[in-house]
């Protein structure tokens, strides 16, 4: 798990990283801004086939909000576009925070990598053009630890679904509060199942190779399965194992009446990769290891 640093694009961080670990295929499971830091997934070689599980993934963030200024990024790397007056209590902010938990609809921000016809929406911001964006719903799971701090700087944790843009859910409480607002800190604490403590950044990993070379990075490194270690799991005997190698579905008492489940060989409790429950109740192979 890299703890990627601010300033760096998430994908000039995973150019470094794979260099530094010579693999000859890498890939990260969700864009960070260049402002913020955090949590950044790398997988290498055959874990690229489930990096996309990954994006699916729930998401946590300490987010640090600018109360009373608006920008036209909707964070601290944008142009100010208006400067208004904060006057709001802790008390009336935790109400606000509160009205978006759930299921909520969230219009992206120009600034976003979301594409319009081929084109990275952010592109078209930097050249002055705004196209209408339909609005996506997404779910806020948890709001946490929100303090107020010189009457005008927020500070809180957000747990949420894949998709939410955490710009938009700051600008929009801003413009709740009337008053307008932009991220001036993000930080990613946890994406899936891997939590913060489990991140490193580039320096760390460098300081590791320089005392122990490629093995001691090596030993870093997290086993495919964990990419969906919080998925329902199912143990396949020897004929039904090498059935869904063949790319069958299969049979069996062992699994959840729908879903997607991680599949492993019982006898050797080896990961196979994952599939999804058909409506007969067979398992259908949808991405297996090499």
């Amino acid at each position: 798990m890299l703890d990627k640093s601010q300033g760096v694009t998430s994908n000039g961080a995973l150019q470094m990283a794979k260099k530094m670990f010579a693999a000859a295929k890498a890939g990260h499971t969700g864009s960070l801004d260049p402002l913020a830091t955090g949590m950044l997934p790398i997988c290498f070689g055959e874990a690229t086939k489930f990096s996309q599980f990954l994006l699916d993934a729930d998401k946590r963030y300490r987010v640090t909000a600018q109360l009373g200024v608006s920008t036209e990024t909707g964070d601290a790397d944008g142009e100010v576009r208006e400067t208004r007056p904060v006057d709001v209590t802790e008390p009336r902010v935790l109400e606000a925070l509160d009205r978006f938990l759930g299921e909520i609809e969230q219009v992206p921000s120009m600034y976003s990598a979301i594409k319009h016809n081929g084109t990275p929406l952010y592109k078209l911001a930097r050249e002055g053009i705004t196209v209408e964006r339909k609005p996506r719903r997404v779910t806020i799971h948890e709001i946490s630890d929100a303090r107020l701090e010189e009457g005008d700087r927020l500070s809180f944790d957000v747990a949420c679904s894949k998709g939410t843009y955490v710009r938009s859910l700051v600008e929009d409480l801003g413009e709740m509060l009337g008053c307008g607002a932009h991220v001036a800190a993000l930080r990613r604490l946890s994406a899936g199942p891997y939590p913060a403590e489990r991140m490193l950044t580039l320096e760390q990993l460098g300081e590791i190779k320089a005392a122990g070379g490629f093995e001691a990075i090596d030993e870093l490194l997290l086993p495919l399965s964990t990419s969906v270690a919080d998925w329902p799991r199912v143990a396949l005997g020897e004929t039904s194992a090498y059935y869904l190698r063949q790319g069958q579905p299969v049979m069996t008492s062992d699994r959840p009446m729908d879903g997607w489940v991680s599949i492993y060989e019982a006898s050797t409790d080896t990961f196979m990769g994952v599939g999804e429950v058909l409506e007969d109740g067979r398992i259908a192979p949808r991405r297996l290891v090499s």
